[in-house]
Parts: structure tokens; sequence; C-alpha cells
């Protein structure tokens, strides 16, 4: 008699062109029937990768979960290499995240994993060293930019809630640096590294290789919940442009936000003066639970995960 072989599950990844897409594509195409979705394409893929050059929110993209027999979906953030206004922005992060959900819960997807973001508690001088999962999500309220990534946190929660059946997990790492465009990368490879005087914060980041880690655990069946992520042990950040052999540049906080006021009047950056704020306040994560639960443990080192960075 003929053994009938067990099907391939299968995978959804959304934002599949972002670095961390490509790294989920590569890590996962031979484990799962993997299938991306992303309105900018993706080239460099595995042959047995499917990717869907259309935009969430489209009618095109429901027709994906109606068509197949979906196992799990990895709801990517488009915040770190999104270009466009700040309304499309909203609709984008916000209103995609909402259809994705929709479809997960319409067509019966067991499994969704969003990712989003530790820096969502926001930097304060009265933060606890480290912030649990319980502590308020206070970003939104100074940075603009944070407050999608907010609304979708929550959103998120309120689906986890209103739809204990389907097992959905939330992630908030730290700071993923490497060869990425998010503002953390960008910063810490800067060979003459701009401080605020006076001001010296522990910091925590992870490399993309511990994210891509937790996104597998995340998978699992039975986990769910939010779990807050961070790599190998936090530093001043002194000490991290010190390890990675760049120049140290203090400058006066009045000076640093004139500077950047006058960079974004010109169109040279995106960067908000409020998120100065990350260089002096600790934002840290409290990772105890994704350690106990998930068993997830930083597979590189500090040193490790800034090498990207040097050069």
């Amino acid at each position: 008699m003929a053994i009938r072989k067990k099907r391939q599950e299968t995978i959804v990844v959304t934002g599949i062109s972002s670095r961390t897409g490509r790294m989920l594509a590569r890590a996962f195409h031979q484990e799962f029937q993997f299938i991306g979705i992303d309105a900018r394409g993706a080239r460099h893929m595995p042959k047995d990768v499917t990717v869907h050059a259309i935009d969430i929110r489209r009618k095109k993209a429901e027709d994906i979960f109606r068509r197949n027999a979906i196992d799990a979906v990895v709801h990517l953030n488009p915040e770190a290499e999104f270009s466009g206004s700040q309304t499309e922005h909203r609709n984008l992060t916000v209103l995609g995240t909402q259809r994705i959900l929709d479809f997960c819960q319409r067509y019966h997807v067991p499994k969704v994993v969003l990712l989003s973001s530790g820096n969502i508690y926001g930097p304060a001088p009265w933060n606890n060293q480290f912030l649990t999962e319980e502590s308020a999500l206070m970003a939104g309220q100074r940075f603009p930019t944070m407050r999608n990534l907010v609304e979708v946190d929550m959103y998120a929660q309120s689906f986890f809630w209103r739809h204990p059946e389907i097992d959905t997990v939330i992630l908030r790492p730290c700071n993923v640096v490497g060869r990425l465009k998010n503002h953390a990368s960008l910063y810490l490879m800067l060979h003459n590294t701009p401080t605020l005087m006076g001001f010296d914060p522990m910091i925590q980041v992870m490399s993309p290789e511990d994210l891509i880690h937790a996104i597998r655990l995340a998978l699992k069946p039975g986990v769910r919940g939010v779990f807050n992520l961070a790599g190998a042990s936090p530093a001043p950040l002194s000490e991290i442009i010190r390890r990675l052999g760049h120049r140290n540049w203090p400058v006066p906080e009045p000076m640093a936000r004139m500077a950047i006021a006058m960079a974004s009047g010109v169109g040279m950056t995106r960067v908000p003066t409020a998120e100065l704020d990350y260089l002096k306040y600790v934002c840290m994560v409290d990772d105890s639970r994704a350690r106990e639960e998930l068993r997830y443990q930083p597979l590189t080192t500090l040193d490790q995960t800034l090498t990207p960075l040097r050069g």
C-alpha cells in the first residue's frame, strides 16, 4: 500500500521584499510552501518561493487566502523601508494589518505572527530599567513615526482576545541592527557618531539572525501571546560606539535638535527631533517571558551583532 506523503505546511509572509522577509524566505523555504506578498515585488528569492507583487489591501490579496490552505501568516512591519507620505504610511500599516488579520479570521488561518517593536514603549526618564509586556505603549504620544506601529500592536492585541481560536503572537524586538535600512542601523554605521552631551543610555541590540530564530520559535503550534525580544547583554551607547571602532561625537542637545530640524526642512532626513530622546533615556525590554515560554536564547554575541556595522 502506498504511503501518503504529509502535506507541506503553507506560510504567507507579508513585506517579503524587506531584508527580514528575504532572510525568512531563505531560512524557511525548504520547510514550508512559502508565499510572499509585497507590492514592491521581490528579487533574489529561492526558486520555490512564490511572490505576489500586490497590495495587501486589495482583493487580489484575499484571493491568495481563498485559494490556498494557509497554516500560518508572518506579518512584517513595513515601517523601516517606507518612503511615502504619512497618510499612505498609515493606510499601509494600520489598514493593511486590519485586512490581513481579517483574512486570517475569515479563512481559518490557525497561526499569526506579527512583528512589532520594543521601541513602542518609548524612552523616558522614569522608565524601569527593563520594560515588561504589560508596560504602557507611550511612544505614540511624542513620536509621530511610532503612532501607526502602536495602533497596529494594539489592534493585534484586540484580535488576540477576540479570536482565541487563532494562535496570535506579537513580537516586540529591541533594535534589530545589521545591513538594514532602519534608523538604528544607519545611525550606528556613522563613523563619527553624534551623541547627546551628558547622556549615555543603556542600549539593547539584536541581530536579524536572532529575530529569524525567534520567529521560528513563535511559529510552533500552541504558542500565543506578546513577547519582548532582546539580543546579547545591553551596553552603554558609548561602549557600543567604541566596540564599533567609531568616534563618539558628543553634541549639545539644542545644537542637535537645530541640526535635525534644518536637515528635515530641506529633505535630508525623515527623523523627527523628538526621537533624540532615544539617545537620552533608557528604553530596554525584559525578554524573560520569551526565554521561559518560547525557550528563546540569542544565538549571536554583542560583538557578532555589531560586526556588519563596522567598516
